[in-house]
């Protein structure tokens, strides 16, 4: 037996890792994942993935998983869908908690600093500090 055809053999038994069930989690179930350091976590099962420039797949995981071969046609659909989910829902996402976290209610030291500061302005300036009427900011309800 020559060295191609043992080669050809080994080929036929190695068996890859079906991502299909994945693929389909990231286009129906995309709030399972998140996306931290670099790296795809699918949130109930623990398993991590990360993506690499040139179509590499690593699996970290606790299970067999972490120890199969992607196949090639395979990765490539999987890149597809995790592409497809960051741009079209993670990076949203993170936007949307980038702007909520600009209007939280800040902590008791740091609204004390900012009325500390405040006060140091108008004292400068010799303002009065300028109040609005309750009825002026009544709230509208959202459409």
């Amino acid at each position: 037996m020559s060295f191609t055809e043992t080669n050809t053999i080994t080929e036929q038994r190695i068996r890859f890792l079906d991502v299909t069930p994945m693929i389909s989690a990231l286009q129906f179930q995309p709030s399972d994942f998140e996306f931290e350091h670099g790296w795809l976590k699918h949130v109930p099962s623990h398993h991590r993935f990360r993506f690499g420039r040139k179509g590499e797949i690593t699996i970290d995981a606790q299970c067999d998983c972490s120890g199969r071969k992607i196949s090639r046609e395979q990765g490539d659909r999987l890149m597809m869908a995790f592409s497809t989910w960051r741009l079209h829902y993670w990076q949203p996402l993170q936007v949307d908690r980038e702007f909520a976290d600009h209007f939280k209610t800040p902590g008791a030291w740091l609204r004390l600093f900012r009325d500390i500061r405040m006060a140091w302005r108008r004292f400068r300036r010799k303002a009065q500090p300028i109040t609005i009427p309750n009825d002026a900011m009544a709230m509208v309800p959202a459409e």
